[in-house]
């Protein structure tokens, strides 16, 4: 690209020389010519008139009183009628400039010149359009060079951008360069950027929440099929086991299905309404073997019997998320208790553990953010599943710890 804008703009300045010195050169050259014509003639005219006035005053006409007449190196002929020729000065050799002059009584008079003096003049003239056109055409190089290098630079600049977003590094640059042009191909190269940025952050961020939330419950299912493997004599209790582990499956399922879905559209419409108990019930068979397993307690309390407006997968999410941080960072007796709270019903849970700590707050639900050596997303991910469906988790108290999901209450039929 260099080369091409460099050869264009040279090739413009040598028409542009060619066009203007050429016809210049022609024009200084004729000027020249004609003034040299000139003078011969003005020294003709001279000459003649010194001859008429002397052959008026009836006195010789000699050469010593006309040199002074002639430029140097002139030569000059006179003719009188009656006399001989006179010849004044050398003839010169070569090219020459001649002008003749006739008087009233038949004088004639014929001054010739050299050309080389004429020559010379046109070759200086034609020395110095030449020293200018070079001296031009070196600024246009110049100019061309720096020129190429100004518009090239962003070219490289932005082939860089797009080489570091091809290699996975979606960082803007912000760069602008003060050509509309080269500017709106920097910004649509930093919007990708963003664009990509936002995606690989989602991407991410899927994926952490994904293998977040299926882990603890990945690994109640397989201690859930390894007691199913030990009681093979029971076939009832079996049956009860084996029923559990599937509803887990299907809350697992559910689960990456709303991870996906608010990844797509989190304003996609899934609230129904549904019997609590049943998603309580269903916890409570889940963590409740685990929980023994610790030397701890899973109690329910509060309200029985009641409807609400969500989506049955993501409450049951949240609880689970909520169970297992108390099981994790908490201490006691876990309680879930269902209480009214005017056209809302909360569902709490608390437990008997330390609390978290006053200097994180409601901290606790942002990303990265824990009270001990944990991921920090799980909470996270939990409220984001809760205001997904327009459902709220808060923390209601620091200690002992409370956090509490506000559901929409429904008067409707399950």
């Amino acid at each position: 690209m260099k080369r091409r804008m460099i050869n264009s703009l040279l090739g413009v300045v040598l028409v542009m020389v060619v066009v203007f010195c050429v016809p210049i050169a022609l024009i200084e050259k004729q000027s020249i010519v004609n003034a040299a014509d000139a003078r011969v003639d003005a020294q003709a005219v001279r000459v003649l008139g010194l001859v008429e006035s002397r052959l008026a005053a009836q006195e010789p006409i000699t050469g010593g009183k006309f040199t002074a007449q002639l430029s140097e190196g002139g030569y000059v002929t006179i003719a009188v009628p009656g006399q001989p020729v006179l010849e004044i000065g050398t003839r010169p050799e070569g090219p020459v400039i001649s002008a003749t002059e006739s008087g009233a009584d038949g004088e004639t008079v014929t001054v010739v010149q050299s050309r080389s003096g004429v020559d010379h003049e046109i070759a200086n003239m034609l020395l110095l359009l030449g020293v200018v056109a070079l001296l031009a055409v070196q600024a246009a190089v110049a100019l061309a060079v720096w020129q190429a290098k100004r518009l090239a630079r962003p070219l490289v600049d932005l082939a860089e951008t797009a080489e570091r977003l091809g290699s996975g590094d979606p960082r803007p640059r912000d760069r602008r360069y003060g050509v509309p042009e080269l500017d709106r191909v920097a910004e649509v190269l930093d919007a990708s950027a963003e664009r990509i940025a936002r995606m690989l952050s989602a991407e991410r961020r899927l994926s952490a929440d994904a293998s977040h939330q299926l882990r603890t419950p990945l690994t109640a299912l397989s201690m859930r099929l390894e007691e199913i493997n030990t009681l093979a004599s029971e076939p009832d209790t079996v049956k009860e086991e084996s029923t559990i582990a599937l509803q887990q499956v299907e809350r697992l399922t559910d689960v990456v299905q709303r991870l996906l879905t608010n990844q797509r559209d989190p304003r996609s419409p899934t609230a129904v309404v549904f019997e609590l108990d049943e998603v309580v019930k269903q916890q409570l068979a889940e963590w409740s073997p685990t929980m023994r397993g610790t030397g701890r307690t899973l109690r329910v309390e509060g309200l029985r019997g009641v409807r609400v407006l969500g989506t049955p997968g993501m409450v049951a999410q949240v609880l689970a998320t909520l169970i297992e941080n108390s099981l994790m960072h908490g201490a006691g007796t876990v309680v879930v208790r269902a209480r009214p709270s005017g056209r809302s019903v909360v569902l709490e849970v608390q437990d008997e553990g330390p609390g978290v700590p006053a200097e994180l707050g409601n901290r606790v639900f942002e990303r990265a953010v824990s009270g001990r050596n944990s991921t920090g997303i799980g909470l996270a991910v939990a409220r984001d599943l809760a205001e997904a469906d327009g459902a709220r988790l808060e923390l209601l108290s620091l200690q002992p710890p409370v956090f509490a999901l506000f559901l929409s209450r429904s008067d409707e039929p399950a």
